[in-house]
């Protein structure tokens, strides 16, 4: 029977963080929690980055130290081998965001690279990242996914982007280092799913290496995922993918209503969770063929994920089942997690203080919009507070 009471547990959950620390977090998501602060931050952080005015420092010992991992590969190591003490895995996400360029998407393809070796010999970090507009031109997977003839030049650059993904990909399998691979926008996501699958089946026909990313407050993705099963079964091939309720929701509404055509994204809440958790059903019952790595913030999707790996007989520690959680949040989740023998990583982001700012400020405007997210940490630190005073 699984104890509903096992997120409370705020001594296990901030285990790791000092007093200045926790006072830091308070901070951080009282400010978040304000709307008209987060809006007026990000405009005077932009104009002082912009100025060059002299803020990273403080950037650096606020938000970007609470929120990142370090600068660098080597800068992450203490806040890795840390998270592991408490049985905390890592993912490191390198967070530079909005690159357009041939040669910033080779350096992007070199950093995963690196990041893919400095894995090997590490068990703290079993799991890489990237994002598909990461190694190609966000237009060039739009038109793939539209149908659009592509020129010769364009099929040439088409091409240097599955072989990114083949290199990634190849790497990783040699080092048994499992790929997640981010979703994006719907006009751009068959491209790239069709791509995954392609690795899929070149690297998954033993374990799974390669994951898709399926965001589920999409309408379609269910059914996209059970097609992808009969493929699977079919070709012989195992899926991965990483379940997620989404990131883009704003933006695929507005799009959708500008250019005239149905909202990819659920009506409601309720019928995202819904949509989730049937999502997580079915893939728990279909485990000899589906691996899957549950990124989620919501307590109710990892108790019932728990309930249906106890119903199951699904091991804690089956590598086919992992939970995660970004670095700096819901630390009650993946330390409580953790302590009871579950799979556990945090996403680990990084990257120089300048570029990774545009991630940093779509996380505050997305922890401004669930409320109810910045609240419960804002309940569970205090919470903290109190229990160390007494």
């Amino acid at each position: 029977m699984i104890d509903r009471s096992l997120f409370e547990n705020t001594a296990t959950a901030f285990t790791l963080k000092s007093d200045s620390e926790l006072d830091r977090a308070y901070f951080l998501f009282k400010m978040i929690s304000s709307e008209p602060l987060v809006r007026i931050g990000t405009i005077a952080t932009n104009f002082a980055l912009k100025a060059h005015l002299p803020v990273e420092k403080l950037i650096r010992a606020t938000v970007f130290d609470h929120f990142c991992g370090g600068i660098n590969e080597d800068d992450c190591l203490p806040v890795i081998d840390k998270l592991y003490t408490e049985g905390v895995s890592s993912v490191l996400d390198y967070s530079v965001e909005g690159k357009d360029e041939e040669n910033q998407f080779d350096n992007a393809l070199e950093k995963i690279l690196k990041i893919i070796n400095f894995c090997d010999d590490r068990e703290a970090m079993p799991i890489v990242v990237f994002k598909p507009s990461g190694f190609g031109r966000f237009a060039l997977y739009q038109k793939k996914t539209e149908g659009v003839a592509l020129t010769t030049d364009e099929e040439a650059e088409w091409e240097r982007i599955v072989n990114r993904f083949d290199t990634v990909c190849k790497l990783a399998k040699s080092k048994d280092v499992e790929v997640l691979i981010d979703g994006e926008e719907s006009w751009m996501q068959d491209a790239a799913d069709d791509l995954v699958e392609e690795m899929m089946r070149r690297y998954n026909k033993d374990v799974t290496i390669v994951y898709n990313t399926l965001q589920l407050y999409r309408w379609d993705r269910f059914d996209y995922l059970k097609k992808l099963h009969q493929n699977a079964i079919e070709n012989g091939f195992k899926i991965g993918v990483k379940i997620v309720r989404g990131a883009y929701m704003e933006k695929e509404r507005e799009r959708a209503l500008e250019k005239g055509y149905d909202s990819p994204i659920c009506e409601s809440k309720k019928v995202t969770d819904d949509n989730f958790n049937e999502t997580l059903n079915y893939i728990l019952d279909n485990l000899n063929v589906i691996s899957v790595f549950i990124g989620t913030h919501n307590e109710a999707s990892c108790y019932l994920a728990m309930d249906l790996m106890e119903k199951h007989n699904i091991s804690k520690q089956d590598n086919n089942v992992w939970f995660g959680q970004l670095y700096g949040m819901s630390d009650h989740i993946s330390f409580n997690l953790a302590a009871q023998g579950y799979n556990v990583a945090k996403y680990i982001p990084f990257g120089p203080v300048k570029d990774v700012m545009p991630y940093l400020i779509r996380r505050a405007e997305e922890n401004t919009s669930v409320s109810g997210q910045t609240s419960r940490e804002l309940t569970l630190l205090k919470t903290e507070k109190k229990r160390r005073k007494s």
